[in-house]
Order: C-alpha cells, then sequence, then structure tokens
C-alpha cells in the first residue's frame, strides 16, 4: 500500500475509504484503501500536454493529444476519481511546465482539483522516435504522486502506454493496478442459434472474435497464464468442452460421457473445474492438465455447478440444489468442509468468489429480476451492489478483487457493466452491436 502525504487530507474526507488512523505517531501519512465501505471521488486534471522545453521550446507533437485522451478514458472507469475538463481551470489549463519548479498549481486549488497529471514531449535526437515524461501532482502540496517516461513512442503503442501508466497510478493511490492490464472474455450472440466467445479490454479496446462454431460457446474461463480459454459448446449433435489457444487461435473439443457439461473454470494451477452428468445431475469435476477426470470434488443427488475458485485454489463456492432451490455453497478443499452460504432468495445462483477469499458475489431473483448481491464471509453480512431496471447476472471479480463485472438488461438488451465490491454507479463496457453476457477475467501477456 502506498502512501498519500498529510497535503490531501481536505480531499480524501470527500473520499469514502478507510484511511490510517490519525494518531499523534501516524499523522504524517495516510493511507488510501479502495476495499473501504464506498468510495467518493478526486478531482482531477489531465493538463495540456507541452513540447520541448529547452533552448528551443518546441510545441508537442499529434501523440500528445491522443495520449491525454487515452488517459482521460481510463481514468473515467475508476470510481474514486472524477475527471475535470481542463476549460473549468482559470487562468487555463496549459502550465508553464512539466516538471516541478514550473508547474504552477494555485490555479487548480482554486478550482478544487486535487491530482493534476502533465504531460511532456522534450526534443527527440535525430533520427530518434519521440519520448513522453507523465507525472501526477497532488494539486495542494505540490507532491510528486508518480512520474513515469516512455520511450520509442509510435501511435500504434499509445494505448498500452495509457494502460501501464494508469495502472501505475492505481497502485501509487491503493496499491493494485491489474484493472487496466487485464483482458475479459465473454459471449456474445451472432444469431439465435450461435454464441461465440469474445475478448474485450476492460475500458472497451481491443475488442476481438475468438470463436466462430455453429451453435452456442458459453461460460468462457482464462488460464492462470492467459494462454488458454475454456467454455462449454453446444453443437447440434452433442456438448464438448471448447479449448481456444491464444498462440494458434485455434479450438480444441474435448468431449465426455453424458454429453453435459456446464460452466467449466480454470484453477489457479492450470487445472480445471467443470459441471459433467453422466446419467444423472451434475457433479463437479477436477480434470487434470490434459483435460481427463482426476477426481470428483462434489457428488450428490442435486444438481451442482458453478464452481469457482479463490487465488489460492483452497476455496471453492459453487451451487447446488440440495436444499430444494439453488444456494450458493462454499466447500474447503483441504479441509473438506461445505456449508451453505446463501440463507435468503429462494434463487442464488453465479457464484464468483474474490481472489481474496473473502467475498462471493452471486445473483439473487428479487425485485421482479436478478440482482448482484456480495456476501462479506468474515462476517457473514451480504450486500446487494446493483439495482434495477432489467435484471443483473453472472458477477465476475476482477484480478484486483476490486472491480465486479456483470451481465445487464437494464438497457433493453444484455450487455456487460462493471461496478465494484461496494456497489456504486454501474460503467457499460463498450462491446459493440449484439448482446454480451458471461464476463471472465483474464491477464494476458503483450
Amino acid at each position: 500500500m502506498k502512501r498519500i502525504s498529510p497535503a490531501l487530507l481536505v480531499a480524501l474526507t470527500a473520499l469514502l475509504v478507510l484511511l490510517a488512523p490519525l494518531t499523534q505517531a501516524s499523522a504524517r501519512s495516510l493511507e488510501v484503501d479502495i476495499y473501504g465501505p464506498g468510495q467518493g471521488a478526486l478531482n482531477l486534471v489531465t493538463a495540456d500536454p507541452l513540447g520541448s522545453q529547452e533552448a528551443t521550446i518546441t510545441p508537442p507533437p499529434a501523440e500528445g493529444a491522443e495520449l491525454k485522451k487515452l488517459i482521460d478514458g481510463n481514468l473515467y472507469f475508476l470510481p474514486f476519481i472524477k475527471v475535470v475538463g481542463g476549460s473549468t481551470i482559470l487562468g487555463g489549463n496549459t502550465l508553464a511546465g512539466y516538471k516541478a519548479p514550473d508547474v504552477d498549481l494555485r490555479r487548480y486549488q482554486l478550482g478544487g482539483v486535487d491530482l493534476v497529471i502533465t504531460q511532456g514531449w522534450p526534443q527527440p535526437a535525430p533520427g530518434k522516435l519521440p519520448s513522453v515524461e507523465v507525472r501526477v501532482y497532488e494539486a495542494f502540496s505540490g507532491k510528486l504522486v508518480l512520474g513515469k517516461a516512455y520511450f520509442d513512442i509510435t501511435p500504434e503503442i499509445l494505448p498500452r502506454i495509457a494502460d501501464r501508466f494508469c495502472s501505475d497510478f492505481m497502485k501509487a493511490l491503493t496499491g493494485r493496478g491489474e484493472f487496466f492490464l487485464s483482458t475479459m472474455a465473454f459471449v456474445k450472440k451472432s444469431s439465435k442459434k450461435q454464441k461465440d466467445i469474445w475478448s474485450v479490454h476492460p475500458t472497451g479496446r481491443d475488442l476481438h472474435q475468438l470463436t466462430k462454431l455453429q451453435g452456442l460457446s458459453l461460460s468462457p474461463s482464462w488460464s492462470p497464464d492467459g494462454r488458454y480459454i475454456i467454455f462449454s459448446h453446444i453443437g447440434d449433435r452433442y456438448h464438448s468442452l471448447g479449448v481456444w489457444d491464444r498462440l494458434t487461435r485455434r479450438v480444441q473439443h474435448i468431449k465426455f460421457p453424458g454429453n453435459t457439461i456446464i460452466g467449466p473454470t480454470f484453477l489457479p494451477n492450470n487445472k480445471v473445474a467443470v459441471s459433467l452428468a453422466s446419467g444423472g445431475n451434475p457433479d463437479i469435476y477436477l480434470l487434470n492438465h490434459i483435460f481427463q477426470k482426476e477426481k470428483v470434488l462434489v457428488e450428490n443427488w442435486a444438481i451442482d455447478v458453478s464452481p469457482s475458485f479463490d487465488a489460492t485454489g483452497t476455496k471453492m463456492a459453487y451451487v447446488s440444489s440440495r436444499r430444494g432451490n439453488p444456494h450458493i455453497f462454499l466447500k474447503n478443499l483441504k479441509t473438506g468442509s461445505d456449508e451453505r452460504v446463501t440463507k435468503e432468495g429462494k434463487y442464488n445462483t453465479n457464484p464468483s468468489i474474490s481472489p481474496d477469499g473473502e467475498l462471493i458475489a452471486f445473483s439473487r431473483m428479487a425485485d421482479g429480476g436478478h440482482r448482484i448481491f456480495v456476501m462479506d464471509l468474515v462476517t457473514g453480512r451480504e450486500k446487494q451492489v446493483t439495482f434495477g431496471p432489467g435484471s443483473d447476472e453472472m458477477p465476475a471479480f476482477a484480478p484486483d478483487g476490486y472491480f465486479l463485472a456483470f451481465s445487464s438488461t437494464r438497457s433493453g438488451k444484455s450487455q456487460i457493466y462493471l461496478t465494484t465490491r461496494h456497489g456504486g454507479e454501474p460503467r457499460l463496457v463498450p462491446t459493440g452491436d449484439g448482446e454480451a453476457s458471461m464476463p471472465t477475467w483474464g491477464l494476458v501477456p503483450e
């Protein structure tokens, strides 16, 4: 967890987060915790990009405006950051310089701004590609929060630079920055009889179709190394476990006796858990690294589906109908203990356990539709984090354990939205035309 100076205390009082205790011994610094009970917003302005400030003053290249746009677009998805337009700043949004002591922040203080991002493009040497220096300052203290330099810049790599910078910025404030480095896989409807697996950056960039198979491709799950996506495929004549390989861009089909394959998911050790049915209701099995049955994880007369694992692979949340209605259960694979988690409602499905194993997000039928709830396994308390219209289903924790992706029909058709473990105004993930559902997260190497 990174420390923030006391100069930001005024701004942080508006932010509903947990702060380090302000005793006489600890009053010298604060800790911002995104895992607090809610979030307000810190006001942030990205100053106009500047060119060389050396002997010869030059204007910034066209990439400067594009990088500013990309950074502001990324930060829109952080609920504890409010991106403020530079036109609201008295005296203008162009600074005399992009690094101390030439950064005059008084105009931003008067505008109630908490954080200022500066961007400088030094004059490149002959024959060299441009470089950029990006910094974040606290408006009230002038303290440098973060400074990064990027070299050999071409227009094609600007989105990745924005992602890396925003990841480091989020990490400087909260200690976690995986959101901007992650990739989503999801299901997109192609026609009445076809659904395929797609991928997208959580901010909506880099939208790609990964499969093009006749039938329904459902319930994708990324492997921990980001190479594979497994999914259920329902064809005209049989079900199969689909395995998409990121390196070859090909799909392997694996069949099992019984012809019912539901909700496969990777464990942290690259093994797979999946619900299989062979002559009865589905049970949850563990598959080895070559997708062969290794052992049964849950077996009884009821329907057992939708396994989800914490980062250790020892806690498994899943759905079972053994109490008559679908409820969320939690099994400890080390001790063998198995307990019912949800006590309310008659229809609880789609569990997603947080990487730290402390929370389970799930969907419950309520208020004429489905809503997303989060159960705190430490306190035993649950909280509703989404509200109508439409139905909200299939929550999935991000690798940082803070963001939640989910499917919703609030716009009239199924689309993917983001919220946090505390709730908050959902953000739409742009996925193009067509219905989108069943989001899952992965960390994919560049």
